[in-house]
């Protein structure tokens, strides 16, 4: 097995302590020659000038590719193009490019309801400037009302230009390995990274799935329960099942890793660390 390509996932920070949190994360992940590293894009444009920053900072300190996030939930066309501009003009030229999203409170339609109509409008104003990943869901999305429905609108933001997809979070390698299958036969060709999750804190995680539709297997909660507030046993055997589920998934044929890193350095790191131990 090869070194597995992969990129990291981080949020922007909010605060004072979260902004330096962020930055002892990104000095240990950053020289571990990721592809990439993505920075969130709140809905409806709330975290824009966090991202920002975040994405400056990103490119001036770390001379990693830097892949900003960028939703349907922005408030006007002027807005996205504006951003997108900007990070023509900086150089940047890889996008994650979401739904997303909308906010509590805010109401009337966005410029943009869907990911395929925000990927047709990048290609249409930057031609191929920008490389652009979108999402995909081998579990499904939690607004899917059957699995055809989910495939038709994953092959819509393939259609209408996206260069490579990034899955949800699953702890099950069948669902991707299907998924991936599916796509093959819908005429879906462009690479599909699943993105990985490491586990550190059950409640959190739980949460994080019931919201998002990603399913934690039952031996795996049932495992994590007994744990209590072990925190030190929830992560040794998180890392465990994350890691094993990495090394499937590579085996597979899986392109790379995504990462979801939640802004912390040593669960993602530590993962690293096992699976470039296996190549070595």
């Amino acid at each position: 097995m090869a070194a597995p390509r992969i990129s990291f996932e981080f949020f922007p920070p909010r605060t004072a302590e979260q902004k330096l949190i962020l930055e002892s994360t990104w000095q240990k992940l950053a020289p571990l020659n990721p592809d990439y590293l993505s920075v969130t894009f709140g809905a409806g444009g709330s975290t824009l000038e966090a991202t920002r920053e975040a994405v400056e900072a990103l490119v001036e300190t770390t001379g990693v590719p830097v892949a900003p996030h960028l939703s349907c939930m922005a408030k006007s066309r002027e807005m996205l193009h504006s951003i997108l501009y900007s990070y023509q003009q900086k150089g940047i030229n890889r996008l994650v490019v979401l739904r997303g999203d909308r906010p509590d409170g805010l109401t009337g339609p966005g410029p943009f309801q869907y990911a395929n109509e925000l990927v047709s409008y990048i290609r249409e104003e930057f031609g191929a400037w920008f490389h652009i990943e979108v999402a995909c869901y081998p579990e499904f999305h939690p607004e899917s009302p059957s699995p055809q429905s989910e495939m038709f609108y994953f092959k819509q933001k393939v259609e209408a230009g996206a260069d490579g997809a990034v899955s949800q979070y699953f702890y099950n390698a069948d669902s991707y390995f299907r998924f991936v299958e599916e796509c093959g036969l819908a005429g879906i060709d462009i690479p599909i990274t699943p993105g990985i999750m490491p586990i550190t804190n059950y409640r959190q995680l739980a949460r994080f799935s019931d919201i998002c539709g990603a399913e934690i297997p039952r031996w795996i909660r049932r495992r994590l329960e007994a744990y209590g507030d072990d925190g030190a046993s929830i992560r040794a055997f998180g890392l465990d099942v994350v890691t094993a589920l990495c090394e499937r998934l590579l085996r597979g044929g899986a392109p790379g890793l995504h990462i979801y890193t939640l802004n912390r350095a040593n669960a993602s790191f530590l993962l690293w660390q096992r699976l470039n131990s296996v190549v070595s």
